[in-house]
């Protein structure tokens, strides 16, 4: 079982190196973003956005706002470096236990979701941060097997690996609707949107 206080640890230790070894596929990204209806004036919560480094990204697609979490310290600090933008607010904290004085239209995972020790209810309380028909998009800008290959060294303390897509989609399936499931060698991404209730 994944610790919080050890996922904070690790990536706090390795917070100042992240960017020089980040390895960024940018027609992935695109793909991701588009799949995560990342348009103009959308309101985006960043989970476990790192360093930030999908800040220029939503800038260039002129978003509305966006609220970036990050539970380490040290990778936080670094992602308010890079938020110069009025329209990127940067909080510390564990995004399971915040709340937030807005609904969002879409939520962002990128590259983070293994690490999270309970994928159920980390999808519940997303859901209770969006909007009616706001979406959820987890993603990884790589392939499934090259994640769980990465995190099988340095970083087994804190991932639970990551699991099969379609798996992930009938996590996401009492909260969302989902239409995107892609799981190749490039990328892996669930997305849906929020069901309405009643």
């Amino acid at each position: 079982m994944i610790e919080k206080a050890d996922v904070i640890e690790f990536f706090d230790r390795n917070a100042p190196g992240w960017d020089a070894e980040l390895v960024r596929d940018d027609a992935v990204i695109e793909r991701i973003l588009d799949n995560g209806g990342i348009v103009p004036g959308c309101h985006v919560l960043d989970v476990a956005c790192g360093t930030g480094v999908l800040f220029p990204d939503y800038i260039k697609r002129k978003v509305g706002s966006v609220t970036a979490v990050d539970i380490s310290p040290g990778m936080a600090e670094i992602a308010g470096k890079k938020s110069r933008d009025t329209q990127i607010q940067v909080i510390c904290g564990d995004v399971e236990a915040l709340t937030f004085h807005r609904l969002f239209d879409c939520c962002m995972v990128y590259n983070a979701f293994p690490h999270f020790p309970d994928p159920e209810r980390l999808i519940q309380v997303l859901a209770g941060h969006l909007r009616p028909e706001g979406r959820l998009s987890i993603a990884h800008g790589m392939s499934r097997d090259k994640i769980n290959e990465r995190h099988g060294g340095a970083a087994r303390r804190v991932s639970e690996g990551l699991m099969e897509a379609r798996e992930l989609a009938e996590l996401f399936a009492p909260y969302f609707k989902v239409d995107t499931v892609i799981s190749d060698e490039r990328m892996y991404q669930v997305s849906g949107v929020k069901l309405r209730e009643g």
